[in-house]
């Protein structure tokens, strides 16, 4: 058995699996990905990464990062394909489509070398599951069956897509695998869909190095509520569409010179139907995200049904920008309701209203919050904390007898 404890850490061969490259500023999953392979090699790990690339700009970003002979890390463009044949591997395999023909020789090539464990980051790289599943990991991030059970239905095409989603989603669990999961809410629901599946919960880390707390001089002085995040993911969309449809109104009555700024990928497409609302703004694709958390009073962050773990509120606490979210946003973090950030129900809409309120009206209280949730972090949701629990992964993975 190897031993992957403090000083005795074993220095493991690792075969990691990334659907996107590993970008501290990337994609949401990509601030996850730096952390881990900066942090597994930086603990001793032999590890070889293979990234799928939906944006070819990101693989030189990526090797400038993670440069040779320090890291072996291997990145593949999505592949373009078409024609029957493609559409009949949907079908079959859904969003197996991001791993080319390249990677996947690559990663035969890498596993007949010999390894230790692979990990593999997002349900889809369980496509590359090999026969033998023994030492293979796949992290679960979040669970189409819990995101998609109370999403309306919006024409066929989306029907279709939720089908699919769900119809590998439980391909992919019943699968020889073990998992990894974000949480205790994604463990516990692939148990009792699934009680033979194997699932240790490893928190997302931060590489809080990458998040510099904001001074108070730094700070907007203006109450400015905010809403940030990927339009095209629906925790983060919900949260946008309550803000402006149901809370908004309310807060600017009791605050009449408040502002909102909403910031992520397709805002303006997605929300296109607020963008003359007055004192709102709204930003999407924007090149740089940190100036517009400098620019936020409060994050108000109340999403609809979505789980695991939400980067942005995780940076929100990493740089000291105060919360007022619900059970749905702070799911895997520690939180404790009016200490490190206000947690109300998820349809309590007059506490949401009533919390921001409180904390527009009070820079002591803004400070008390923030200053607790990154302390949070640092003791808890840290790269450091995220990867003492993968390790204790792996050596229970190596451990049980094939």
């Amino acid at each position: 058995m190897l031993n992957v404890d403090g000083e005795n850490r074993s220095r493991l061969r690792i075969v990691l699996v990334m659907i996107e490259p590993p970008l501290p500023f990337g994609n949401a999953a990509g601030r996850w990905f730096y952390a881990l392979l900066k942090g597994l090699v930086e603990r001793g790990h032999h590890v070889t990464a293979l990234a799928a690339c939906s944006n070819p700009d990101d693989i030189e970003r990526s090797r400038e990062l993670f440069p040779a002979p320090k890291y072996d890390l291997r990145l593949f463009r999505f592949p373009h394909r078409r024609g029957l044949a493609t559409k009949m591997m949907t079908i079959r395999r859904p969003y197996s489509y991001m791993f080319s023909d390249e990677l996947i020789a690559n990663l035969r090539q890498r596993l007949a070398e010999g390894y230790d464990v692979l990990h593999m980051e997002h349900l889809w790289c369980g496509w590359l599951t090999p026969e033998d599943a023994a030492k293979t990991l796949i992290n679960i991030h979040y669970l189409f069956s819990i995101d998609l059970a109370e999403i309306p239905r919006q024409g066929w095409r989306q029907w279709i897509d939720h089908q699919l989603m769900l119809r590998g989603e439980r391909m992919l669990l019943q699968g020889p695998a073990k998992f990894l999961a974000l949480s205790d809410r994604i463990a516990g629901a692939i148990r009792d869909r699934y009680p033979a599946a194997s699932v240790d919960v490893v928190p997302l880390g931060m590489d809080l190095d990458k998040y510099d707390y904001i001074a108070d001089e730094e700070r907007t002085a203006q109450p400015v509520i905010s809403v940030i995040g990927s339009m095209g993911w629906y925790p983060s969309r919900s949260a946008a569409e309550r803000l402006l449809r149901d809370l908004w109104p309310r807060i600017k009555e009791r605050v009449p010179n408040a502002k909102v700024q909403i910031v992520g990928w397709e805002a303006r497409s997605a929300l296109a139907e607020y963008l003359d609302m007055p004192d709102v703004e709204i930003h999407e694709n924007v090149p740089e995200i940190l100036p517009y958390f400098r620019h936020t009073a409060v994050l108000l962050y109340a999403p609809g049904r979505g789980s695991g773990m939400k980067v942005k509120v995780l940076e929100s606490f990493a740089l000291g920008v105060p919360v007022v979210t619900t059970s749905e946003g702070v799911e895997g973090i520690p939180v404790e309701d009016g200490v490190h950030a206000f947690v109300t129900g998820d349809d309590d809409e007059e506490a949401m209203v009533e919390r921001t309120v409180q904390l527009l009206q009070s820079v002591e209280l803004q400070n008390r919050h923030r200053q607790a949730a990154r302390q949070l972090l640092e003791e808890r949701c840290s790269d450091s904390a995220a990867l003492d629990c993968l390790e204790a992964a792996y050596a229970r993975l190596i451990a049980t007898p094939a």
